[in-house]
């Protein structure tokens, strides 16, 4: 999909904010664990796009959803799933 695909797709960006609604609130629960099982991954901002979503949601940037998708997803689903097999939990 590209990224003028994406912005013209209502449901795929329902989906995309839902799901970072949820990875970000995941990183809430998580604490201070979240640095230490990740340290590269930068937690707070992570947070805090769970309380733009939330709070700000009527003026969200779509070509910044965009570049989350497409340069911080895969770096955090790296970084969370090395932590996953070093807890023995993972893949």
């Amino acid at each position: 999909m590209s990224s003028a695909d994406f912005a013209a797709d209502e449901q795929a960006l329902f989906a995309v904010q839902h799901a970072l609604l949820i990875i970000s609130e995941a990183a809430q629960k998580l604490g201070p664990q979240a640095a230490d099982l990740c340290p590269t991954v930068p937690w707070p901002e992570i947070r805090g796009l769970g309380n733009r979503l939330r709070h700000e949601y009527d003026s969200i940037n779509i070509e910044r959803l965009w570049l989350v998708i497409q340069r911080d997803l895969p770096a955090l689903k790296l970084a969370v799933t090395s932590a996953l097999t070093d807890l023995g939990n993972g893949p």
